[in-house]
């Protein structure tokens, strides 16, 4: 049977009361009590002072007792200076422990609280309000227990009310789960509770977000799609009888670009379906930068350094950043280097003296499908996958990409692997 949380609150709340209860009374019990010490003296003077001496018959010393107990309403048992019962008026008191200084309060069994009053000639008086019957302490027994029943009775409502909150964030959840990506859940308090509910908001707006932006992106590639096709599909028209070896090149060039375009839309879906890679092994990311430099005549250098990843992913990051620097440069020269970190993560950085890229754009610049304005993919401008890719490939490997502003004139893109 699951337990309620409410329950499991509600009972540690009684408990703790409980706890508190006992620790008061043994606070109580055990502080000083001197100003009782000096009320019990100066009573245990005046009942001397009204008993006759202790060599009197102790007929005359009960009598004595009896006015005494008369004027308190209180059972009294007047003891020698031995210990041995002298007289009683109502029910005789067993003898408790005696408070060693004399005068005190004890606690006898089945009388609860005793008053013992040291007199001067040694004897002690021994002093029951309740009756004889442990009125009293049963009395305060079930006013305890009454008082502790009402604070539970209050606690009962808060635990639940706290509670309660959670388990409207539950339904949330649920409900974000069923596909309501609109489900959201109401904030109340200023608590650890109210806190996980703005978290929750937070969260379930940023799938809400996510799953847009996909839903555009994927309305965006089917428009990135109809323009390379409907530029074959006119190419083949012009074609005629006569084949133009230019007209098949661009057919073929076209072509190029549909695959290419496929294979990363098919590729940034698989890494958001699987964010961190399975496949992992040993690359040398110095030899992998070397090679990918090569194509595009960039001058790479650094330190060589290995670091734990999918080999194909690692090069496709490459490659889309020496693209991505060739078209956006402005023809200048691509530099690239490998670095390590501070934390032991691998640092790639890649450089151009193009135009730069504005502060505002430099977030937005790993979006997909985004791209600058006053470029086009018919301008050599992309298709806007390359650098999102460098994102994710990037994220899928334990690290991060950046965009720099580069002394000088330029940007600089860096990011970040990890080696483990």
């Amino acid at each position: 049977m699951r337990k309620r949380l409410y329950l499991q609150i509600y009972l540690a709340l009684v408990m703790a009361l409980a706890v508190f209860a006992l620790a008061s009374s043994l606070v109580w019990w055990m502080a000083p009590r001197d100003r009782d010490e000096m009320f019990l003296a100066g009573m245990a003077e005046l009942v001397g002072q009204a008993m006759p001496a202790a060599d009197r018959p102790a007929e005359e010393q009960e009598a004595a007792l009896a006015r005494i107990a008369s004027k308190f309403g209180a059972d009294l048992t007047l003891l020698a200076a031995d210990g041995s019962a002298v007289a009683s008026v109502g029910p005789p008191i067993a003898t408790p422990r005696l408070p060693p200084r004399g005068n005190g309060i004890v606690h006898a069994m089945g009388r609860g609280m005793l008053a013992v009053l040291a007199l001067p000639d040694g004897r002690k008086v021994l002093a029951d309000d309740s009756g004889g019957h442990g009125h009293r302490p049963f009395g305060a027994l079930i006013l305890f227990a009454v008082f502790a029943g009402l604070l539970a009775l209050a606690a009962l409502p808060v635990a639940r009310r706290l509670t309660r909150r959670l388990e409207r964030l539950r339904a949330g959840v649920d409900e974000l789960g069923r596909g309501d990506l609109r489900a959201r859940v109401g904030v109340e308090g200023r608590d650890e509770v109210a806190d996980l509910a703005r978290s929750f908001n937070s969260a379930a707006e940023r799938i809400e977000r996510l799953v847009h932006a996909q839903k555009d992106a994927l309305a965006t590639a089917s428009h990135e799609l109809r323009s390379p096709l409907a530029r074959m599909r006119v190419a083949i028209e012009l074609l005629g009888a006569e084949t133009r070896p230019d007209v098949r090149a661009r057919i073929a060039s076209d072509i190029d670009e549909l695959d290419e375009l496929i294979g990363e839309i098919l590729l940034t879906s698989r890494l958001d379906a699987s964010p961190i890679v399975a496949r992992r092994e040993e690359v040398d990311l110095l030899a992998l930068a070397a090679e990918e430099g090569a194509r595009v005549g960039a001058d790479v250098g650094g330190s060589a350094i290995s670091v734990a990843g999918d080999a194909r992913l690692l090069r496709r990051l490459v490659r889309n950043l020496f693209e991505n620097a060739r078209r956006y440069g402005g023809g200048s020269a691509i530099e690239a280097e490998i670095a390590a970190a501070a934390d032991g993560c691998a640092v790639l950085y890649v450089s151009d003296r193009g135009p730069g890229i504005p502060a505002e754009e430099r977030e937005r610049v790993f979006e997909a499908f985004y791209r600058r304005a006053g470029t086009s993919e018919g301008e050599g401008g992309g298709v806007g996958l390359g650098l999102a890719l460098v994102r994710r490939i990037a994220a899928s490997h334990g690290g991060g990409v950046r965009a720099l502003a580069r002394d000088g004139g330029g940007t600089t893109i860096e990011v970040t692997i990890a080696r483990a």
